[in-house]
């Protein structure tokens, strides 16, 4: 057997800390070993350590990355004004990534890291679990095979808790837009508008955003995208409106029924054979659909984030062996920035607006 593949993890404790369990996945690979970890946080970094059982631990993460010369590198910080940064740091040591979304700030920065990465042949992937999951795989499966007809539009949601508007939009919205590319491709074009208490979104109303977000305003967001194939994409966030259940997602309504996409790696998606889209009125009810189709019991294990960290590294390692891009990349991470940020965008001009952007800074700094 070959000698395992080095692993670091980078985090920042109090700033963005280590993610979604970016840092504690490779235990559960037996094809890499974590060799050293890295957090400018004194304490953070001592816990990180005893729960990683790295052997290394280091204040900085480009003295780690010079001493010890891991070949792949989990950057766990939900945090994104460091993820540019430190992408390219790895890209520059050689190192193939695992990286927590959202995937970076600005057109700028994507292209940056986009740029890093092809020039040494490295490979990113991004903790989209959704995009990972088998059941979401089924779920495109059945609408090629046209289980619900032509698919007409999509209709995304974010949690709409106190982060709901603009945070919303970039922290939970960017697993439902990334859903959206997933099933319906490139988008052509935004048209969005933002509001803050109640009035279109200003330049006083922007400030600097949580997380390392960059410039953001907005308490509610509408935005429709247009895609190559025709399909409509609605996506919406409002804040303090969320449902119980949640409606964090995505449904995809087609000519003849109706699929509803739960975020998360195994969920259970739904579907509804009524091209009315009424159940109310047609007495026809949802079915479940697993990994292994509509109305068939779940067969594999893992659910959960745990589960679906497993499966992205996994999916990247074959990557890595096979020479060619992970199943959530960083030219999927860019185009998904380039929706959130054509929000801004749409609503700054007043009109819709082409994608790719042309712009390459977040489009609020410019905002009147």
């Amino acid at each position: 057997m070959p000698d395992p593949l080095r692993a670091a993890v980078i985090g920042c404790t109090g700033k963005g800390n280590y993610g979604h369990g970016i840092d504690t996945v490779w235990a559960s690979i037996p094809e890499v070993t974590v060799v050293a970890v890295a957090d400018e946080h004194e304490a953070g970094l001592a816990s990180a350590q005893q729960r990683l059982k790295a052997p290394a631990a280091y204040a900085s993460y480009r003295e780690m990355l010079e001493k010890e010369r891991p070949q792949i590198v989990g950057i766990g910080p939900r945090w994104i004004d460091q993820h540019a940064e430190i992408a390219i740091a790895a890209a520059e040591h050689g190192c193939h990534v695992y990286m927590e979304k959202p995937f970076v700030r600005t057109g700028a920065e994507a292209d940056a890291v986009v740029s890093a990465f092809e020039m040494r042949h490295r490979k990113l992937a991004l903790a989209h679990q959704t995009r990972y999951s088998p059941v979401t795989h089924m779920v495109r499966d059945l609408i090629r095979q046209g289980e619900i007809g032509d698919l007409l539009e999509m209709r995304g949601r974010g949690k709409e808790d106190a982060r709901g508007g603009g945070e919303d939009l970039w922290v939970l919205g960017s697993h439902v837009l990334d859903l959206m590319r997933f099933f319906a491709g490139d988008a052509d074009s935004c048209t969005a508008t933002m509001f803050a208490d109640g009035h279109p979104v200003t330049r006083a109303d922007v400030k600097p955003g949580n997380e390392g977000l960059g410039p953001l305003a907005g308490d509610a967001i509408w935005a429709r995208y247009t895609f190559k194939n025709g399909v409509i994409g609605d996506i919406a966030t409002i804040r303090g409106r969320g449902g119980n259940p949640s409606r964090f997602g995505l449904q995809l309504f087609g000519s003849k029924g109706v699929i509803d996409v739960v975020t998360g790696y195994l969920e259970p998606a739904w579907i509804l054979k009524d091209p009315g889209w009424s159940p109310g009125r047609s007495k026809v009810n949802w079915q479940p659909i697993s990994s292994n189709g509509i109305d068939k019991d779940e067969t594999l294990s893992g659910r959960g984030l745990g589960g679906g960290n497993i499966a992205a590294v996994n999916n990247l390692l074959e990557s890595i062996d096979k020479d060619k891009q992970p199943e959530c990349n960083m030219y999927e991470g860019r185009a998904v920035t380039e929706m959130i940020l054509s929000v801004f965008e749409s609503h700054r001009v007043g009109k819709t607006v082409p994608l790719p952007l042309a712009t390459r800074e977040n489009p609020l700094s410019r905002l009147g």
